[in-house]
């Protein structure tokens, strides 16, 4: 399970996770951040309550990475825990996204 919170502030979005991010759950995701407004310039991606993301989280992570840059928009990634941050090591993401 995945809980989701948007918070939108003057063109800075903020993306609160809750639970885990896997093949079940990714599409939820993928589809709100899709939906960003035009103006969205910044968005943060906070995993301080995030237990697992697997590899359908992380296509996820790289789309939405791609899309903001097509936009000339950033993205960061904060509050990482050990084991997402090990995965991002392993994986090479940590070389791909911000992370805080």
């Amino acid at each position: 399970m995945l809980n989701i919170t948007m918070k939108n502030e003057n063109g800075t979005v903020t993306c609160i996770l809750e639970g885990r991010l896997d093949t079940t759950t990714a599409p939820d995701l993928d589809d709100k951040l899709k939906a960003l407004p035009e103006e969205t310039k910044e968005l943060i991606l906070d995993f301080k309550d995030l237990e697992y993301i697997s590899s359908a989280g992380l296509r996820v992570l790289l789309a939405t990475q791609k899309a903001m840059i097509a936009k000339e928009g950033t993205m960061k990634v904060c509050n990482v825990n050990e084991m997402i941050s090990e995965i991002f090591e392993v994986t090479g993401f940590s070389e791909i996204l911000t992370v805080e």
